[in-house]
């Protein structure tokens, strides 16, 4: 047997087909749009879009969103040719396993936990700054110390725990249950975000457009080119809804007809409205206005901006109804993102379960609401934890350099596939290839270059511990290879850690050298991981003998 042995298109297609003891079949066309749409607008347009612009951008964040969105054409267009083949859940995961093999599959899997779990993490820490922002509307305030993160002055951030555990249990209830009040909230986020551009567009001020594209500090990602870019990977993450319809695949009523028109119509329709919004926030209000702990709620920032200008200077808004009304919406927009998000993990550790490669309670469905309830409970508890301590800055990064490295392996997986079965029902063929997947790699990477070093110090390390699990779990208990492996796969194992291990050292090491880098503690902390698993790997390497 072998890490690299593919699981049977015709055993996927099975699986699918098999829905007496699977997920129940709820969802058509309309609801998959409305799942990604419910995914897409919120995580960029309200989060962390204010950050990248007074961090990295200025304006020209309207740029890092053309950008990031030319990257999802590519990778949605691979994506709505694996939907159609494979309609599994289990999303880039599933497509991984049927075109590179369960070693690659289970890197990918264990990737997306890292961009949905961290992802819906930093959702909710964005609704809980946005919920204090629409209290305080009404005389109510919270302490700061329950509302921010230990790395951030505070103790713990309450409501973004709350608002986690309150999606998680909706989730669980069903999913037909769950995609009716996400189109709900859906319906009505897409509203708000409709008239905050036709009330804001009065609004802009050009003077705040000037410079468009704020010169470079001399700091590489600050501002100027760089800087456009380094926004391009830190908003990409924004994009991930048509990744999340994908996980929905084995719930789809004709997942070969709507699974691409869920994944291009919902990419396509949020691009455009990204764009409009990111330009109507950045001309209403300078974008310096957005540094500080408050840039993660950005929109509460521009609603109080759009008025007019007094003379001693103050801005008295022209709808002061609108202030509230939209950060209510905004408030049911986000729990969409972080409901979607949940949904997508617990798809994925789903499929992967099945597989042998995690363990059966993350695949074992409630017999009531056919859900997999005790999945959704265990990443309730895993994702209230990131929300609770974890400042936003670093779960966004992380979730996009998650989700750029899926986009990868997705579009690699078609090139793949298109050689190794070329001959496979296709429902939909991405057009133009190899150009679209080679392309789709290539401007993700060169976003993922990009992003801050410490974010790869983090995600490289979170590869490891996936390392660890494969090797002493899913090797031992993977259904596809029975638990038999040959004695080159452990040696395989072995070498890819030691490059990986090399790798975390040396980033964290350039890393250090920045006198702007996060102490010290991360560097000594990566050398301290990478010794431990120079052993673990030489443990793999020992028994290839």
């Amino acid at each position: 047997m072998s890490i690299w042995k593919r699981k049977p298109l015709n055993q996927l297609l099975a699986e699918a087909a098999d829905s007496e003891k699977g997920l129940k079949k709820t969802l058509t066309a309309p609801g998959l749009v409305a799942l990604g749409i419910g995914a897409i607008i919120g995580a960029g347009l309200f989060s962390i879009t204010g950050l990248a612009a007074s961090m990295n951008a200025g304006p020209a964040i309207t740029i890092s969103f053309l950008v990031a969105a030319f990257g999802c054409v590519f990778a949605g267009l691979c994506y709505a040719e694996f939907s159609s083949m494979i309609p599994v859940a289990g999303s880039a995961y599933t497509y991984s396993f049927a075109t590179m093999g369960e070693f690659v599959a289970w890197i990918i899997g264990w990737d997306l936990v890292l961009e949905y779990a961290v992802g819906a993490a930093t959702v909710s820490i964005s609704w809980s700054r946005y919920f204090g922002k629409f209290l305080s509307g009404y005389g109510i305030h919270i302490n700061e110390s329950y509302m921010l993160s230990p790395f951030e002055g505070g103790i713990i951030n309450v409501p973004a725990v709350v608002i986690v555990m309150i999606m998680s249990l909706i989730l669980i209830r069903g999913t037909k249950e769950s995609a009716f009040v996400n189109s709900i909230i859906v319906l009505l986020k897409v509203t708000v975000v409709l008239v905050f551009i036709a009330v804001g567009w009065q609004y802009i001020r050009p003077e705040n457009y000037t410079p468009y594209i704020p010169a470079n500090t001399g700091k590489f990602g600050e501002f100027g080119f760089s800087g456009i870019i380094r926004a391009a990977a830190i908003v990409f993450f924004a994009y991930i809804g048509f990744d999340a319809v994908s996980t929905a695949a084995q719930e789809a009523k004709n997942p070969k007809r709507d699974m691409p028109i869920g994944i291009l119509l919902s990419l396509a329709i949020c691009t455009v409205l990204y764009i409009l919004f990111a330009h109507v926030m950045t001309g209403v209000v300078n974008y310096q206005a957005f540094a500080g702990k408050d840039g993660i709620a950005p929109v509460a920032i521009a609603v109080e901006s759009m008025g007019h200008v007094g003379a001693n200077g103050m801005i008295t808004p022209a709808y002061p109804w609108l202030n509230n009304a939209i950060l209510l919406a905004i408030l049911g927009g986000y729990a969409s993102v972080i409901l979607v998000m949940l949904m997508g993990q617990s798809r994925v550790f789903f499929s992967m379960s099945k597989d042998g490669l995690m363990p059966k309670v993350f695949s074992e469905v409630h017999s009531k609401f056919r859900t997999p309830a005790k999945n959704n409970l265990l990443f309730m508890v895993i994702v209230s934890l990131f929300a609770a301590f974890v400042p936003a800055r670093v779960v966004g990064e992380m979730t996009s350099i998650g989700t750029l490295f899926a986009f990868i392996l997705v579009c690699i997986g078609v090139l793949i596939m298109r050689k190794k079965m070329p001959d496979a029902p296709r429902a939909f063929r991405t057009p133009l290839v190899p150009f679209v997947p080679i392309a789709g790699v290539l401007v993700c990477l060169f976003m993922m270059v990009f992003l801050p070093l410490d974010t790869w110090i983090r995600l490289i390390a979170w590869m490891m511990l996936g390392f660890d699990l494969y090797l002493f779990y899913g090797m031992k208990n993977s259904v596809l290879n029975k638990g038999t492996f040959s004695e080159r796969n452990y040696k395989t194992i072995a070498y890819s850690g030691y490059a990986m291990v090399i790798a975390l050292v040396a980033v964290a090491y350039i890393n250090h050298l920045d006198a702007n880098a996060d102490g010290a503690f991360l560097y000594y902390f990566s050398l301290i991981f990478a010794a431990i698993h120079a052993v673990i790997f030489t443990f793999s390497f020992n028994k290839s003998r």
